[in-house]
């Protein structure tokens, strides 16, 4: 079958490479219909992940129809439409009953090498390097999915795939990002980043009542999409001096009421200091550029919360933890736990409250995966969301 491959920094080739094969009794395989590049995808191919080996088949949002199942998988028949979450949960240990499904206790063979990384292990993930788990991903033709009994959700009410696609990660990561920020009707939410999975933490802090949203990005074609689709009010920084004293200027001097960083290990700044730890980055001095992170407790009102959705891999510089901690905020963070909130927002969905194809800017073919993560990290075309179709 024809996958997306690692083969290498900044090198992703479309290849042939084995078929999938049921390994487990509950297992099932998918053929995929449609897959989506997502900006955690990019931290792999610029090198900050560490453990992707050569030929690593990439892609961690898919969805598809079932071709076959093992024996102990009883929810799913062959010819199912199906979405799979990115965590791969067992559903039986005490992170899953606790619905903490990125935090799976069984779904990670490479344990131990993630218990070595962050002091525990977390749950495997598909597409995304054998730190967890060295699962092969969906950007293919076809894949297994573990514990097929536990993640995918049917689809049987004929939405279309660009409708249900991002239940597999984004949407619920931004709805987890939004619902961490414990919103009240006349709260400000402010949020670092305009891709994806900014845009769906606006819009799921537009669903949960907040009073304002506030998005902050550089590029202006993401901050259109966001006012347009999520009625957010915008702030371009790179026309902006201060971010956090912008931020006072519109909440009265006081401050969001909870800041969500949506930008991850990657983030852009202005001036000498991205310079700097574009310098200490690059030499793995080092793991994550942590400027929205910083500015997002930097601008957090007193006794405020800072929401963790963006992606880091490691160690972070400059922390300000006198100010996290003298003024008195919360920081909540974690791979999403995808699984919890897929029938939920397939409900929202389903009644008309968002239509997540928002997002899609491209729709290319599976062969043109390449030219999809150029023009998607250079921002080519206004490009915010890639969907492969294989």
């Amino acid at each position: 079958m024809k996958a997306t491959c690692w083969m290498g920094r900044n090198t992703v080739e479309v290849e042939n490479v084995p078929d999938p094969k049921i390994l487990n009794s509950r297992d099932a395989i998918v053929r995929i219909t449609s897959t989506a590049i997502c900006g955690s995808d990019l931290h792999l191919v610029d090198g900050y992940i560490p453990t992707m080996k050569r030929g690593d088949v990439l892609g961690h949002e898919f969805m598809g129809e079932v071709v076959e199942t093992g024996r102990g998988v009883g929810n799913l028949s062959v010819g199912d439409r199906v979405v799979v979450p990115f965590p791969i949960a067992c559903g039986n240990c005490m992170a899953c009953q606790n619905q903490l499904f990125s935090l799976c206790e069984n779904s990670n063979p490479n344990a131990r090498l993630a218990e070595k990384m962050f002091g525990f292990p977390t749950a495997g993930i598909f597409g995304y390097s054998h730190l967890t788990g060295g699962f092969a991903g969906g950007q293919a033709e076809y894949v297994r999915v573990p514990f097929a009994d536990v993640g995918p959700i049917k689809i049987e009410n004929g939405l279309p795939d660009e409708s249900v696609l991002f239940l597999s990660d984004i949407f619920p990561t931004g709805y987890m990002g939004a619902e961490m920020c414990e919103i009240k009707g006349d709260d400000v939410i402010a949020i670092w980043g305009a891709g994806p999975v900014g845009q769906f933490a606006a819009a799921s802090a537009r669903m949960l009542g907040a009073a304002r949203i506030i998005v902050i990005d550089r590029f202006e074609y993401r901050l259109r999409i966001a006012r347009e689709n999520t009625g957010a009010e915008t702030l371009n920084y790179e026309d902006i001096d201060s971010i956090p004293e912008a931020l006072k200027e519109l909440t009265g001097g006081r401050g969001p009421d909870a800041c969500i960083d949506a930008v991850g290990m990657e983030a852009h700044h202005h001036g000498p200091l991205y310079a700097y730890d574009r310098v200490k980055q690059a030499t793995r001095m080092e793991t994550d550029r942590a400027f929205a992170l910083r500015e997002a407790i930097i601008s957090c009102r007193n006794g405020g919360i800072v929401s963790v959705v963006g992606v880091y891999g490691g160690f972070v510089d400059k922390f300000p933890m006198g100010a996290l901690m003298n003024r008195g905020l919360s920081i909540k963070t974690g791979q999403c736990h995808v699984q919890r909130y897929m029938r939920p927002l397939l409900e929202r969905i389903q009644n008309g409250e968002i239509d997540p194809s928002f997002v899609i800017t491209h729709k290319i073919p599976l062969s043109d995966a390449p030219r999809g993560y150029e023009m998607f990290k250079r921002k080519e075309d206004d490009c915010l969301k890639v969907v492969l179709k294989p």
